[in-house]
């Protein structure tokens, strides 16, 4: 949401180099101590560029980690060469005799049996040692006859030998190994190096290779970088870390803010968010987060609806007394947002619409037959009848007051007494007898008389529209107390409700009858009904009425604040001001 007094966000630019300032939500540009002159803000180019850098490190670490260990396997292959070389030198066949024989010599056999093993070997040198170290063969003639320039004694003591070294000829991998004659005493030691001239060649020659393959690895991980990037600069709409933080800023103060109830659902049918709103709406607690839209829920209507198994626009659902209506819009993760809002004030209101209606009409009808009855009594008047005049206006003022006196002696609690007053009148002029059983009697000690009010009006206003039109229209109530709970019964002469739909008219939105001219919506009296009386432990079902139509009881366990007890014996025997000689029918 926006600030008072400050201009919308702009469109997000397209353009993920363009400068802060130049388009996109921002608004002004980051300070150079957050973010550093030049970064870029967008999102879709900080990611690409960490990417890149961490890329790019890691393909560097991996060539490193890898050539170190390749330059020790390299030192070993050639001491371990040397060392073969030097083993195969030494078995030779008379070589042992030739040591023990021949006094130091450029021309001797061993120099010369060495100088070709060499040459065929490719090793830097061969060398042929004498129990005193004393050389007799080398790749340069003059140092023959000379001691060696390091220490033979591990190998002249009969250990084989693998090293590397400085000699004579500069560093070199060398292996060693004691010449043993026949009867295995040590005569002497071989000494073969291997240039490290050309352990380091063959290093620098894998470089290339290796590198090669570091930049194709780097190239691959750059195209994969650059296009996560991409999909994320199209699921963030290309915009900057700091109007993301925004948006979530704003969008937690418009969902806490507004006064509809806003719940979104994840692929899974879970809870994903509730705004505070529709925590009231619903009944439900910060922990609802997470859980199966059920597991909050229950089953029921509501459920369903919020989950998009009941489909549709401005759904109806009653939830804790509350008449709602509902939403659904689904998301492209599979999920859904569902909007709430609270019609139970104007569906009330509609309600009282329609009754202030009704009793306008039987007020003018009432308007009507007055006129009628002051120009009979006007013309009894004139025509001299005092009698008959005075006969006619007692009768007409008895009848209305034996209506209000008979439904008062019997429901005791002002406000539903009232409610019947005016609903015989409405029935009377709409040609239905409103009839209250001799069995009903019902105490002034209503825990909530409103709610009884609703559950009564509902039950007559459904009874009269069934009735009406219908040959010896009549609607008959039933009121009575049994210990704190209150049972009220309402049955209507219409043409009744089929087994298979008698639970279906206690489902919110479900109606036979036509849209109300006020433009609200029917469905929803008989589902408030059964709401209230189980939100106290009670029951409201439906069943066909004898002679006939149907019959509505609902049972109110808690309806009166103490124990009382009351039969149609110990009432009167009457009926109401459409039955005045009463009694149930």
């Amino acid at each position: 949401m926006t600030a008072p007094g400050t201009a919308p966000p702009g469109p997000a630019s397209t353009d993920p180099d363009a400068p802060a300032g130049s388009g996109g939500r921002g608004g002004a540009a980051p300070s150079p101590g957050r973010l550093g002159i030049g970064w870029p803000r967008r999102v879709f180019s900080q990611v690409l560029l960490v990417q890149l850098a961490i890329t790019t490190g890691v393909t560097a670490l991996v060539t490193g980690l890898f050539l170190a260990p390749l330059g020790e396997q390299l030192d070993d292959q050639a001491m371990r060469r040397a060392l073969a070389i030097a083993q195969t030198t030494a078995t030779r066949p008379g070589l042992d005799r030739d040591v023990l024989s021949t006094r130091p010599s450029p021309d001797g056999p061993v120099q010369a049996e060495a100088e070709r093993i060499r040459r065929s070997t490719g090793a830097e040198y061969v060398v042929i040692m004498n129990t005193a170290g004393i050389r007799l063969s080398h790749p340069s003639p003059e140092r023959i006859g000379h001691r060696v320039s390091t220490d033979p004694g591990r190998a002249l003591a009969g250990d084989e030998v693998m090293q590397i070294d400085e000699g004579t000829l500069g560093r070199s991998a060398r292996g060693k190994v004691p010449l043993r004659d026949e009867d295995g005493r040590i005569v002497g030691a071989v000494s073969v190096g291997i240039g490290y001239d050309s352990v380091r060649d063959r290093l620098v020659s894998a470089v290339p290779g290796l590198l090669a393959y570091a930049v194709g690895a780097l190239a691959v991980g750059a195209l994969a970088a650059y296009l996560v990037s991409r999909r994320l600069q199209r699921r963030t709409h290309d915009l900057a870390f700091s109007d993301i933080s925004a948006l979530l800023a704003e969008r937690e103060a418009m969902l806490h803010g507004i006064r509809e109830g806003v719940v979104a659902l994840d692929g899974r049918g879970r809870v994903r968010l509730v705004n505070d709103e529709a925590q009231r709406l619903l009944g439900l607690g910060h922990r609802a987060t997470g859980l199966p839209l059920e597991d909050v829920l229950g089953r029921g209507r509501t459920a369903d609806v919020l989950s998009g198994r009941v489909t549709g626009e401005d759904l109806l659902t009653v939830s804790g007394g509350r008449v709602l209506v509902a939403n659904r819009m689904p998301t492209d993760d599979g999920g859904a947002v569902v909007t709430l809002r609270d019609r139970t004030e104007l569906e009330r209101l509609g309600r009282e619409l329609d009754g202030t209606r009704g009793l306008i009409d039987a007020l003018r009808a009432q308007d009507h037959e007055h006129a009628n009855r002051m120009h009979t009594l006007l013309g009894l008047l004139e025509l001299g009848l005092y009698e008959e005049a005075e006969q006619f206006i007692t009768e007409a003022v008895g009848v209305h007051r034996a209506t209000a006196e008979q439904i008062t002696e019997r429901v005791r609690d002002p406000l539903l007494a009232a409610l019947l007053v005016g609903k015989a009148t409405v029935a009377a002029e709409r040609g239905v007898a409103l009839r209250l059983t001799g069995e009903s009697l019902l105490p002034d000690r209503l825990v909530d008389p409103g709610g009884v009010v609703t559950v009564v009006g509902n039950l007559v206003d459904n009874a009269l529209d069934a009735a009406a039109g219908t040959p010896r229209a009549e609607v008959r109530v039933a009121l009575r107390a049994e210990g704190r709970a209150a049972v009220l019964r309402v049955g209507d002469s219409g043409p009744g409700i089929p087994p298979e739909r008698r639970e279906d008219v206690f489902t919110e939105g479900w109606s036979t009858k036509e849209p109300p001219a006020h433009g609200g919506r029917r469905g929803i009296g008989l589902a408030l009904v059964r709401r209230l009386a189980e939100r106290q432990g009670g029951s409201a079902r439906v069943r066909a009425a004898e002679g006939g139509g149907a019959e509505f009881t609902v049972v109110l366990p808690e309806a009166l604040d103490d124990a009382v007890r009351g039969t149609g014996d110990e009432a009167l025997s009457g009926g109401t001001a459409a039955d005045p000689a009463g009694g149930p029918r």
